[in-house]
């Protein structure tokens, strides 16, 4: 029996004389370089772009709220549909992965009586080649390192079968395990190197972009399993293939599948069997809801009868004009609270479905781990489907608070005789100044992490089954070298 020092030395030899292969050849050399070349420019560019977008989401930001602020005196109601712009900004991580912040909107108008949708996203705006993949240095770990994975290792034991010197190793006394080790660590050692620029990315979010230290922490673990299930995967189907080119194919294949074409099918997937209503649908279906609701502009509207006779007895008064406050402002009041009502639901029901499709979507999982990959890399950068929702459930909350704010100030600064004079219809524009601006919450660490919890669990499950696999072509070796 082999002393586990003496495995241990034996492995790092068979990982040394595997290096030095790998450094003969030019395909290995070239690829290499290349793809580490195309990560750093990744990294940078994302950077820059992020911190651009970032500093003019803020810039646009303070000189909305400046501009509200400066409004001169005028009638509340103008100033709800004079109206507020927001901008979502931009997780620290977003440099990292993007995730869908290409596609979702970033500039969303706050106004009375609406729920305007987000617009601007960069793949209106930009060609379509943003739709096949952005260069980010998630983009390039998750499609191209795993490709560059096959080439360099596709023949790493597969080469040894097929020139007969398995055999002769085998004979000599070296154990198939630390054969198997030897030439899993020289691949591995490459992994590393793809690995490195991500590393440094992820280390300069963290310094100098606040980015929370235990989720960068937590993506570089994520994407280095990743590496490492297709160091086992190159390391297992070369081991059970009998020559280099039957290795290569069966390694492009299960690339091109896993990687390219199953994350496409299960997305048309979930959108054909849950499709999502046209925007011209849901304005129809809202507007049919609308119209059953009382018109705020009006205050002598029917279907404010009821709101009508609740407030005279509140008020414990017979007409609106011996109202202690104005009563059009009350019923602005009432009906930006139905409208939003209505809003919030048709909102809770879109994104619903729309995490149907996202559900839908992580079954493919089990069979392409690409997609408990990205899942678990756009949680954790903040860029998912739930972060966007977070975003636009915090503006809707503003946006009715500010309205409400505005409507209050009708009722309770002008009375309604003034309301209904052109010339004593105006307040001080001191009120719009004492409207808070928009703050978005960011959700905690810990929540991005246990909402990334389940895919990284189908992750390490992919994980476990390549090491399984591993184990079985090891011992199959060790029963022969045919």
């Amino acid at each position: 029996m082999i002393a586990p020092g003496r495995t241990l030395k034996l492995a790092w030899a068979v990982a040394r004389e595997e290096r030095r292969l790998m450094a003969r050849s030019r395909v290995a050399v070239a690829g290499l370089g290349l793809l580490l070349l195309l990560a750093m420019v990744a990294a940078v560019a994302a950077w820059q772009q992020r911190a651009s977008a970032a500093e003019q989401r803020a810039h646009h930001q303070q000189q909305m709220h400046d501009e509200f602020a400066a409004q001169p005196d005028r009638h509340p109601h103008r100033m709800v549909h004079y109206g507020h712009f927001v901008f979502r900004p931009l997780s620290p991580l977003a440099a990292f992965d993007s995730g869908t912040d290409a596609y979702t909107g970033h500039t969303l108008f706050l106004e009375g009586h609406r729920q305007n949708s987000a617009n601007f996203s960069e793949v209106r705006q930009s060609s379509l080649l943003l739709r096949f993949g952005q260069l980010l240095p998630a983009f390039v770990l998750q499609v191209l390192a795993p490709l560059l994975l096959v080439f360099i290792g596709h023949g790493l034991l597969a080469r040894e079968r097929e020139a007969g010197t398995l055999r002769v190793l085998l004979a000599q006394g070296l154990a198939p395990g630390t054969l198997v080790a030897g030439k899993l660590l020289a691949l591995g050692g490459v992994a590393i190197l793809m690995l490195l620029p991500a590393l440094l990315a992820l280390a300069a979010m963290v310094l100098f972009s606040g980015a929370p230290a235990a989720l960068a922490g937590a993506l570089a673990a994520a994407y280095a399993g990743w590496l490492l299930l297709w160091v086992l995967g190159v390391g297992a189907v070369s081991a059970l293939c009998r020559r280099s080119r039957d290795a290569l194919l069966v390694l492009l294949a299960a690339w091109a599948l896993s990687v390219v074409v199953l994350p496409r099918l299960a997305a048309e997937w979930a959108s054909a069997s849950r499709p999502l209503p046209t925007r011209v649908e849901s304005d129809i279906l809202l507007q049919r809801e609308l119209a059953q609701l009382g018109n705020s502009h009006n205050a002598a509207d029917g279907r404010f009868a009821a709101f009508r006779q609740a407030t005279l007895a509140r008020y414990g008064v017979q007409r609106v004009e011996d109202l202690p406050v104005n009563y059009k402002g009350l019923v602005a009041m009432e009906g930006e609270r139905q409208t939003s009502e209505l809003f919030v639901r048709q909102a809770a029901a879109s994104f619903a479905q729309q995490h149907a499709q996202r559900a839908a979507v992580q079954r493919w999982a089990p069979a392409s781990p690409v997609l408990a990959l990205r899942a678990v890399s756009m949680a954790l950068a903040g860029t998912d489907l739930p972060a966007y929702q977070g975003f636009m459930e915090q503006a809707e909350q503003h946006r009715y608070t500010m309205v409400q704010a505005l409507n209050r100030l009708q009722a309770e600064q002008m009375t309604l005789q003034t309301d209904r004079s052109s010339r004593d219809d105006r307040i001080s524009r001191t009120h719009w100044q004492a409207i808070a601006p928009f703050e978005h919450r960011s959700e905690l660490p810990a929540q991005l992490l246990q909402r990334a919890a389940p895919a990284a669990a189908v992750l390490g499950a992919w994980l476990a089954a390549m090491a399984g696999l591993l184990a079985l072509a090891t011992r199959r070796l060790a029963r022969g070298a045919p």
